[in-house]
């Protein structure tokens, strides 16, 4: 089994904690091999894998995501600079309109979001007798512009 790497190896390598990478394991995002007195260890593109799943969580993408994205892999194989091109362009518009959100967020966050709490002495000029209420639940205004805008 030369050349492959301990749990703690993995570990220091990816910054990750031995609890999170038997995590990734047990919800299939990544594969280990069992040694003679049942070691785990890890074939070296496991690093690949693992930096792939922290670029994705700093994006704010969900792991079931992740897990849907190996999925499409052939024979489960870790990502090529190929598949790494077509992922990320896959994920850039769902990013992209995210980042939208955030910054009308950031620009109105001083303001009513307009989800018919009431709650801001202001909210009364967006929201005047909860008007809102019998649009849906949550941040009603906010979603609207969201698909007027898509």
């Amino acid at each position: 089994m030369a050349g492959e790497l301990t749990v703690g190896a993995v570990a220091s390598r990816t910054g990750l904690a031995v609890s999170a990478i038997h995590f990734y394991e047990r919800r299939g995002l990544i594969r280990s091999l069992r040694t003679a007195g049942n070691q785990r260890r890890y074939d070296r593109e496991v690093l690949r894998r693992l930096a792939l799943i922290q670029v994705a969580q700093e994006l704010g993408i969900g792991l079931a995501e992740v897990q849907a994205v190996f999925a499409t892999l052939p024979d489960g194989r870790t990502p090529t600079r190929k598949d790494w091109e077509a992922i990320s362009r896959g994920w850039a518009a769902d990013l992209d309109r995210r980042i939208a959100l955030m910054q009308r967020l950031r620009d109105d966050l001083d303001g009513c979001i307009g989800c018919g709490c009431l709650s801001l002495d202001r909210c009364a000029i967006f929201n005047g007798e909860d008007i809102l209420a019998s649009s849906g639940q949550g941040a009603v205004r906010l979603r609207r512009a969201a698909k007027r805008r898509a």
